[in-house]
């Protein structure tokens, strides 16, 4: 006969089953929140196990995003030097501070290499972060960035007032996401105008994958000389690329030789508001950021902006900061706040260090070039200013203008 053991009588089984129940119990307690189950069935838990794969699937796609930026960092760039010779220049250019007189001076006489070694570096990382359209956006009810982006651009185009077929100039247009966007909206015909030959080269393989190669082109060009003849042209728009101009004057004066009387000239500017204290050594830190950040000689205030405008001729029919109007602050996709999504998740503390730690883990066994790390942490700061001064109001990406060339020159006149 079989010996029972102590554990194995029907009371002590009974035991047993009541104490892993407990165990049990005690198990589901503790997946409580705020004394509220976290059940399987409920939607608490299916959106936090959603949640959980949304975070999962958006790190995957964060990542291979970013692997094929840092694999075509040899690309052959403006000035055909290398990564870490471009970076160590134009570094340079700010190496005595914003508030010196000389510096300025000095990265207004090399715009055009500040410009170009700015964007020969950084084009590949703003694809990645922000898409076809290197620009900030004004958000409307319930919008996403890419809806936001896109009426951001089509208000251009309205603002313009363009009919079907207009000849317009789109000034700085980077890789073409805006002129390709305002082409297919307006159904007009757009002259990209550029500095940078790697942006050059990639807009254009972008307007032909488009199918767009009869409504828009990019050119070669100095915004500051532009080759197009006086009253040629039915519009011209900028977005948030007249700031890297070494002289408002002369960029303003240029657009307003090549438009028809009565055309439009129509932006985004990139500003320093009101609130801005030039005594002010926080004021004056974040500003030197956004300027060794972007790549940009001088920021100026709204006020000097439109004087400027008015001083070449144009009459301005609207001028304010549209980040007024928007539902969510406009550094929104910089601050990481959706970190389910992959562009969000890039901008989180934990996206920056991940970001960073790539590539210099790239850099190190020579699949992106030397000063690649220094490239990335230097974009990263410029992103930090951007936050903290439009946290402070004393910055704003989107001073909106919209400027016309008079009728005749009686109006110029009284201008």
């Amino acid at each position: 006969m079989t010996k029972r053991t102590k554990d194995s009588t029907p009371g002590a089984r009974e035991s047993i089953r009541k104490g892993t129940g407990a165990r049990q119990s005690a198990r589901n307690r503790r997946f409580t929140l705020l004394k509220v189950p976290i059940r399987k069935d409920g939607g608490l838990w299916q959106l936090a196990t959603a949640k959980s794969a949304d975070a999962a699937a958006n790190f995957w796609e964060f990542l291979f995003r970013f692997l094929p930026v840092v694999g075509r960092r040899g690309h052959t760039k403006t000035t055909g030097k290398s990564t870490e010779e471009e970076l160590r220049e134009y570094l340079t250019l700010f190496a005595r501070g914003s508030g010196s007189a000389e510096d300025i001076a000095l990265r207004k006489r090399r715009y055009k290499e500040l410009s170009n070694g700015m964007y020969d570096i950084a084009t590949d990382f703003y694809e990645w972060g922000w898409g076809p359209s290197f620009h900030f956006a004004v958000y409307g009810p319930d919008e996403t960035f890419r809806e936001a982006t896109r009426r951001y651009e089509y208000t251009i185009a309205l603002r313009l007032k363009l009919d079907p077929g207009a000849a317009v100039i789109d000034l700085g247009c980077g890789v073409g996401g805006p002129l390709r966007n305002i082409a297919r909206f307006a159904r007009c015909q757009i002259v990209g105008v550029n500095i940078c030959d790697y942006q050059i080269l990639r807009g254009l393989r972008y307007i032909e994958d488009d199918g767009l190669m009869d409504q828009c082109t990019i050119i070669k060009a100095d915004f500051n000389n532009l080759p197009f003849e006086e009253n040629s042209k039915d519009g011209a728009y900028q977005i948030e690329a007249t700031c890297h101009s070494p002289d408002k004057l002369k960029t303003y004066g240029e657009v307003f030789r090549v438009l028809k009387p009565g055309a439009r000239f129509v932006g985004y500017e990139w500003a320093l508001t009101d609130r801005f204290d030039a005594a002010a050594s926080e004021h004056q830190r974040l500003k030197f950021g956004i300027e060794i950040g972007n790549g940009i000689p001088d920021l100026m205030k709204t006020e000097e902006i439109v004087n400027a405008m008015r001083q070449v001729g144009f009459q301005i029919e609207d001028a304010y900061d549209a980040t007024t109007l928007s539902i969510k602050p406009w550094y929104t996709p910089l601050s990481g706040e959706n970190a389910f999504h992959w562009s969000g998740f890039r901008h989180t503390r934990l996206g920056h260090y991940m970001t960073h730690a790539l590539v210099s883990a790239l850099e190190t066994v020579r699949i992106a070039p030397r000063g690649s790390a220094k490239m990335s942490r230097t974009l990263m700061d410029g992103a930090r200013d951007l936050i903290a001064a439009g946290k402070l109001g004393i910055f704003t990406p989107s001073f909106f203008i919209v400027a016309r060339k008079p009728l005749d020159k009686q109006a110029n006149a009284q201008a």
